[in-house]
């Protein structure tokens, strides 16, 4: 897993938007979380810079300083909402997805929600201990492109 500036974020790879709308995770990332195990997974917006979508589990943000966003939006928590039907909380955009074997399904109204496009190449980053994120831009994005090494796409 490469840091692609010194004292700055490690990143797993790439993944990609496929038509279908599939996208793959690194397994790395996946088990890091110890989401390989996981069939439903929590999905909320990153930040402004990096954009996409940050990727954890309900067990990782109750045990975090983030609890406080499953306490409310119970719906969320206990995952009484449809899968991919998208609610927003404090500016954010929060959702739960299905994941088998390492990846998930989007929706067209997803993609739009989270300024996505179908063929969009997203950065697999270690955030946090909380979640990883799928960045869409910003300056990680643009060392991964020029990155000499080698970096997998999903």
């Amino acid at each position: 897993m490469p840091q692609l500036n010194k004292g700055g974020k490690f990143v797993y790879g790439f993944s990609v938007i496929n038509d279908d709308l599939y996208v793959n995770f690194p397994p790395e990332a996946l088990k890091n979380y110890k989401i390989e195990n996981e069939d439903k997974i929590i999905i909320f917006q990153s930040s402004k810079i990096t954009g996409g979508f940050c990727v954890t589990t309900k067990n990782l943000l109750e045990n975090s300083k983030l609890n406080g966003i499953l306490e409310n939006l119970p719906k969320l928590k206990n995952f009484e909402i449809k899968s991919k039907e998208l609610i927003k909380y404090k500016n954010k955009i929060y959702t739960w997805l299905n994941i088998y074997d390492g990846k998930i399904k989007l929706t067209e109204e997803f993609l739009k929600a989270f300024e996505l496009k179908k063929g969009m190449k997203l950065l697999a980053i270690k955030s946090s201990d909380i979640a990883f994120a799928m960045g869409a831009k910003g300056i990680l994005l643009e060392r991964a492109n020029e990155y000499k090494g080698k970096l997998n796409i999903y």
